[in-house]
């Protein structure tokens, strides 16, 4: 046992060697939903695109004319989405509860018995208090919770699936590498088409099923996190 965790932990570590002083790499995009939505093939608009009758007018109703609904509306379309977080919530709740109880049985005269007995209990002892008992219980609660975030953000989403009922499914994906540090920013959800605005946006309110992951990977990261022994140690330890 003691050899495969020191095996695990050498082959972790040299796993991570190849990033000494190189910056993180870029996920690639080859074989996700957005590679393959973009390479797939659309359904024609109609059945004569060059017909008759957008031949003899002067202006058409396809999505590339100047007055048409570039809004997306199928596999491969791109929109924007528009992330404007702002939330504070504070909570703070306060309880307390209290009790005290005094009970006391004296037994003084039941048929002499009491005054026969006290003669042979030993000194200091009588039954004229032969129950006498007392408690007392007190608790006092007290919890605040407040937060504040705010994140203000916009990232292109490609609509990777057209549901039957008409939904689309979005996936988003924007990295940022800066020196040796790399900015992610994952976008994933379900969308209404009819919630798309006339800009081709969308705000995450409106994202269903929304799943919003804006993070890093890099040296400014791994300094930020403990080592993966303590990691262990943290988990295994009852204490």
């Amino acid at each position: 046992m003691r050899y495969m965790l020191f095996s695990l932990l050498f082959l972790t570590a040299c796993a991570r060697m190849d990033q000494v002083g190189r910056a993180p790499d870029f996920s690639p995009l080859e074989g996700s939903y957005q590679h393959h939505a973009m390479y797939s093939t659309p359904m024609p608009e109609n059945a004569e695109p060059d017909g008759p009758t957008d031949a003899s007018s002067l202006w058409t109703a396809g999505r590339s004319s100047l007055f048409g609904d570039r809004r997306a509306t199928r596999s491969g379309d791109i929109l924007t989405v528009v992330i404007e977080i702002d939330d504070s919530a504070e909570i703070k709740n306060t309880s307390g509860r209290s009790r005290a109880g005094s009970d006391t049985m004296a037994i003084g005269s039941l048929f002499g018995v009491p005054e026969r007995l006290n003669r042979d209990m030993p000194v200091g002892s009588s039954l004229d208090s032969a129950v006498d008992t007392s408690s007392a219980s007190a608790y006092k609660g007290d919890g605040s919770v407040k937060r504040n975030e705010k994140l203000t953000l916009r990232v292109a989403a490609t609509v990777v699936e057209e549901l039957p009922n008409g939904v689309l499914r979005i996936e988003g994906q924007q990295e940022v590498r800066v020196n040796f540090e790399l900015r992610e920013l994952l976008v994933t959800g379900y969308v209404r088409p009819i919630d798309i605005s006339r800009q081709n946006e969308i705000t995450y309110d409106k994202i269903a099923g929304a799943r919003i992951s804006y993070g890093g990977r890099g040296q400014i990261t791994d300094v930020q996190q403990p080592r993966y022994g303590q990691q262990v140690a943290d988990v295994l330890l009852p204490f």
